[in-house]
């Protein structure tokens, strides 16, 4: 009898989960629209910006927000060596391009060095051959610290998007790599305007409302180190907590272990040079890009306001379902 009840229920529970899904996503939609990230031809005043892309947590592409800038059409590799050729730059070394990603049973973090942007250089031109793929993606504001010599050549803020959130950003990154470097699943609690200077970036985006079907697991800290012989070893960050990462890779899900990533609504975009994405904090993004491309991204803190609330619910509750079926799982 208990048996036959835990049966029951758990059938019932997943009808009134399927129910519940439905209208979940039917609101979803009617709320970020069809699944395409919007265009808009230039940057908005400050109060339309805020009112129609940040209070609803949407993302768009601006096309003409960095047109002024002289990076457009100075920011060539030629340029860079002359420029900041000689600085010291801190490059992320993989031996698939995966950095801060699931690897077996790891969450991996990448090789860090220090060389010669020059050096650097010579690699994604293909003029010196090492093992491994080169990205440089350190997320400290490595422009402002690492290369202030090219802020003339960008803005240190947006100005519109300071004034919108009455504040300046938290960090300005520059990233620059080879066409194998990706950007795993992951999300940010950051409004995240992502300009392209050169090449193009391509964004695979899932709403905060995706977060029932997105999994994730705790992984054990480690990092990629270079062997002799050229091969890569991972070693445990000794004494490191746990981790929770996202294990699915979008581009290649493996729905017999995550069969509840079926149910996102991903959104696919392109972002070419002089284009800027504004990503909206908490959605999650896994990156490409062109070989080569140079970017740009300003990272605004977030308001921990309602929607943040909302975001938790939703991450509580989905943690709590996942142990009901753990727990179902076991009496069948």
């Amino acid at each position: 009898w208990p048996r036959t009840q835990a049966i029951t229920h758990r059938r019932s529970l997943q009808l009134r989960g399927v129910c519940v899904r439905d209208s979940w996503l039917s609101l979803v939609s009617d709320v970020l629209g069809s699944g395409s990230v919007p265009y808009l031809q230039e940057a908005p005043s400050p109060l339309a910006f805020y009112r129609e892309w940040v209070c609803p947590n949407r993302p768009c592409i601006i096309r003409d927000a960095v047109a002024h800038w002289p990076a457009l059409h100075k920011w060539t590799t030629r340029y860079l060596r002359t420029c900041i050729g000689s600085k010291l730059a801190s490059v992320a070394v993989t031996p698939n391009g995966y950095a801060d990603a699931v690897y077996k049973d790891r969450f991996v973090m990448p090789e860090e060095r220090e060389m010669a942007l020059s050096n650097f250089l010579d690699i994604v031109e293909k003029k010196s051959h090492q093992p491994g793929v080169f990205y440089i993606q350190k997320q400290c504001s490595n422009l402002t610290e690492e290369f202030p010599e090219l802020l003339l050549d960008v803005e240190s803020h947006i100005p519109w998007m300071s004034e919108a959130l009455g504040q300046l950003p938290d960090a300005v990154n520059f990233w620059l790599g080879e066409e194998a470097a990706v950007t795993s699943l992951h999300k940010d609690h950051y409004e995240n305007l992502y300009c392209v200077i050169s090449g193009e970036k391509h964004f695979i985006l899932h709403p905060p409302s995706d977060r029932p079907f997105i999994p994730y697991e705790m992984y054990q800290p480690a990092r990629y180190h270079l062997q002799d012989d050229g091969s890569f070893s991972v070693m445990d960050e000794e004494g490191a907590e746990k981790v929770p990462w996202i294990p699915i890779d979008p581009l290649d899900p493996d729905f017999t272990l995550y069969p509840e990533y079926r149910k996102t609504r991903p959104f696919h975009c392109t972002v070419r040079a002089g284009e800027m994405l504004y990503l909206p904090s908490l959605w999650f993004h896994h990156v490409r890009q062109s070989h080569g491309c140079i970017a740009v991204n300003y990272w605004y803190d977030m308001e921990y306001d309602l929607r943040f609330q909302y975001f938790k619910l939703i991450d509580s509750l989905t943690k709590v379902v996942m142990k009901e079926k753990e727990a179902e799982g076991c009496l069948v």
